[in-house]
């Protein structure tokens, strides 16, 4: 873990930059379009916690007044509901959620490691908020990445149903 906050959010951007490449590689692809469209979401909101964390960098790099760092919320446009995932899943959309999964959990840890390293109180306050935000990702993804295991399963012939 990094130990100032100029290498915390250099880290972090680098974070949040690489998860928008690889939701943008995902979008392009999927074939079915609600998926498509959960990952052009999820490379916007990844845009948007970079764009944030590179504003704050910037200012703190170069002693200025940090102001409020907080991110608005975006409201959800209900595409992350597993009933929308289509049961006819490929492996490689049960690939791509579980791959999301796994970076999920590692910016979660990041951040909230992130926030209890950090000395200065906006650092801690933007972390925490990445982190919850990150977190509800997950939940749903997670959910989603279930129902879609579970249908690929099937399709395979190894349900019991």
């Amino acid at each position: 873990m990094p130990d100032s906050e100029l290498d915390i959010l250099k880290t972090a951007i680098v974070n949040e930059m690489e998860a928008l490449q690889f939701y943008i590689l995902a979008a392009q692809l999927v074939k079915d379009p609600e998926t498509k469209e959960a990952f052009t979401f999820l490379a916007d909101e990844e845009e948007m916690h970079k764009d944030r964390l590179t504003g704050l960098y910037r200012k703190i790099a170069h002693n200025q007044p940090v102001g409020e760092v907080l991110i608005e919320e975006t409201p959800s446009p209900h595409i992350f509901e597993p009933g929308k995932a289509k049961p006819e899943s490929s492996s490689l959309e049960v690939s791509l959620f579980h791959i999301c999964i796994l970076m999920e959990k590692a910016s979660i840890d990041f951040y909230r490691q992130a926030a209890e390293n950090s000395r200065r109180e906006e650092v801690k306050a933007l972390c925490r908020q990445l982190a919850d935000w990150e977190n509800s990702h997950l939940e749903i993804l997670q959910r989603i990445y279930d129902h879609l295991k579970e249908e690929w399963w099937r399709q395979q012939g190894f349900s019991a149903a």
